[in-house]
């Protein structure tokens, strides 16, 4: 990765409003400039190509994927910021400030966190805090913060930065990897207003000018006009590495306790106006600004089960099956219908089945579509989906055989749902009856599963049915699962060999041929 690029901004008639030293916002009159920046996106672990193929199919960038993974870069210029939005494959959205490949961090503790302090008033803030601003304009409606999620602790308000390590009671840490969100606050409650020196934008303490800053920000002084209200911000550190001498709360305490004396922002958990990020992997470090207040894989659901899946790996699923026009596509075991309903919106020339046979499953399928329809009207568009619900038996479904030409499914990994044991009795009849109803030679299915060893072993007692085509490695709420894409062979259903040999196995006594034994092991 490379060090952000910027260039000149050039005359638009629809660009970004941002004003400068030389003019208020009461003035009403905004610079129109187009810039350079680069943009991270957080993704589902493993579809990193995916999300990388969706920028360039759909923006025309080139992303880069992070040596951390889950995360892509790519360079915009602001009048696509939109754009970058609607990508369906992305969770959350940041503006880059600075990237180092290869941060030279100190041997010891305390230095490095020195260093952190310093960097917060070498960075070039600029242009991320232009792309802040424009992205806050384009939301039309901002929705109130979500709380961030981890245990609750008291005084977590009103203390100084600086003595918060030792108490602080959110911190979950291993030696690998651990996301903390520290809050910065200091024991003033009002921040103070910089001194401005004769350098026209830096003040004495080293903070610049707020009046003349990329937000025009002001601060109340007693005897002058009180002006626009401070922002609110805090600092979230995400650390990946074991070299590391510090935590991640103290790197986002210091680092954000150093932001604050720069920018004389309050610190605020909760109610924050800006997420200063701080990434750190290994010897890469990234700071940003985020454009997301939630996740955008929380787009479609609204009726949540016990494990609805995110609509972003949904869409990475979807898209490693390749829907064409007129595919029938089913999914039966849907859950929440997460899957078939992001199928539905994206790719509406396919006709998607969601089925499940517990009822609880299919009335929240049918609120979720429900959701949608309505969103979709009120906003004046089509309403309809291609899509619809069934309550069945997934070991006998009520179709045709050979009439479905893609399978998307989540099936039960044996931890919320189900158990290991019932798996080696689920799995192989789900796979069976799967394959009756794919087409023979076309068909395909997409297989989330956490139970590896139980697919595996389903998977090669059907070599005539089904073959493995490739496997993506994901993570899906800390547990290590795979979506294993399969083919369906030109075998006909009920005259393939295992459905001879399964009989053979069942009988007490009864030793497998030679033949037998290389085929399961294939």
């Amino acid at each position: 990765m490379s060090s952000q690029d910027s260039s000149e901004g050039q005359q638009c008639p629809l660009a970004v409003g941002v004003e400068t030293s030389s003019q208020s916002a009461s003035d009403g009159e905004t610079d129109c400039e187009v810039i350079t920046v680069t943009i991270g996106a957080t993704v589902p672990t493993g579809f990193e190509n995916t999300a990388a193929e969706e920028v360039q199919e759909k923006i025309g960038a080139d992303a880069t994927i992070s040596k951390d993974r889950g995360r892509i870069y790519f360079q915009i210029t602001t009048d696509k910021l939109s754009q970058v939005h609607n990508l369906r494959s992305v969770d959350n959205l940041f503006v880059v400030v600075e990237e180092y490949d290869n941060y030279q961090f100190k041997d010891s503790k305390e230095e490095t966190l020195e260093d952190l302090q310093k960097l917060a008033s070498k960075l070039p803030w600029t242009n991320a805090l232009k792309v802040w601003k424009l992205n806050t304009s384009l939301k039309k409606k901002r929705g109130p913060h979500r709380r961030p999620q981890g245990p609750k602790g008291k005084g977590r308000r009103g203390r100084d930065f600086r003595d918060r390590g030792k108490a602080n009671k959110d911190v979950v840490e291993t030696d690998t990897m651990e996301t903390v969100t520290a809050e910065i606050e200091k024991l003033q409650l009002e921040p103070q207003a910089p001194t401005t020196g004769q350098g026209g934008g830096m003040g004495e303490t080293g903070s610049p000018d707020l009046e003349n800053s990329p937000l025009g920000e002001q601060q109340e002084v007693e005897g002058q006009e009180p002006g626009p209200k401070v922002l609110k911000f805090r600092v979230t550190c995400s650390r990946a590495g074991d070299k590391h001498s510090f935590s991640s709360n103290e790197a986002a305490r210091d680092f954000g306790g150093a932001v604050q004396d720069f920018f004389q922002w309050k610190a605020d958990m909760t109610k924050f106006d800006i997420e200063v990020l701080l990434n750190i992997h290994n010897v890469e470090v990234v700071i940003g600004i985020a454009l997301t207040e939630e996740s955008l894989h929380r787009r479609n659901i609204t009726h949540f089960g016990p494990t609805t899946l995110r609509s972003t790996l949904c869409y990475g699923m979807l898209r490693l099956s390749k829907p064409q026009a007129s595919d029938v596509i089913l999914d039966p075991m849907c859950g929440t219908g997460a899957i078939p309903l992001e199928g539905a919106i994206e790719w509406q020339q396919a006709f998607y089945l969601a089925g499940d046979n517990n009822d609880m499953a299919v009335s929240r399928t049918v609120n979720n579509i429900c959701h949608i329809q309505k969103k979709r009207l009120d906003k004046s568009s089509t309403p309809g989906l291609p899509i619809d619900t069934v309550q069945w038996d997934l070991c006998h479904l009520p179709m045709r055989t050979n009439s479905v030409d893609i399978i998307i499914t989540d099936m039960p990994f044996g931890k919320r749902m189900g158990s290991r044991k019932n798996n080696w009795d689920l799995y192989p009849p789900c796979l069976r009856e799967m394959a009756r109803v794919s087409r023979p030679g076309s068909g395909k299915a997409v297989i989330l599963t956490q139970d590896k060893k139980c697919f595996q072993k389903a998977i090669s007692r059907m070599g005539g049915l089904w073959r493995k085509h490739h496997t993506v490695w994901v993570n899906v709420g800390g547990l290590h699962a795979g979506v294993f894409l399969l083919k369906r062979t030109a075998g006909i259903f009920g005259q393939t060999p295992e459905d001879v040999r399964e009989p053979l196995e069942e009988q007490p006594g009864k030793e497998k041929t030679a033949e037998e034994r290389e085929k399961e092991v294939k």
